[in-house]
């Protein structure tokens, strides 16, 4: 298996999307997960980069996150949005944002 350098994550109600990459920027993973799974699915994975949308829910998943062992960096909306594309099956959100985390 690859290893994971960096994790984009797109939280929602109850569908969480994750996508992550390796250090060259491969594409290793990507997953919809339930909100139930999402702390079983990070604490399997070694310490990484996780990007998040700043949001109201998305300092609690930091936390979270951070207690695992993960770096967390919240990104503002402003440098999320960019990625979002208008057509209705676009890619997920976090596809772009694993990219901006470590601009």
């Amino acid at each position: 298996m690859q290893w994971i350098s960096t994790i984009g994550l797109d939280i929602a109600k109850s569908v969480f999307q994750v996508h992550s990459v390796d250090a060259a920027g491969q594409v290793v993973l990507r997953r919809q997960l339930r909100r139930q799974q999402v702390l079983a699915f990070f604490q399997k994975l070694p310490p990484c980069l996780v990007g998040i949308e700043a949001c109201a829910s998305s300092h609690h998943w930091s936390r979270e996150l951070q207690a695992l062992g993960h770096t967390v960096r919240l990104m503002p909306p402003a440098y999320v949005k960019p990625y979002g594309a208008p057509r209705r099956r676009a890619l997920p959100v976090e596809e772009g944002s694993t990219q901006r985390i470590v601009d």
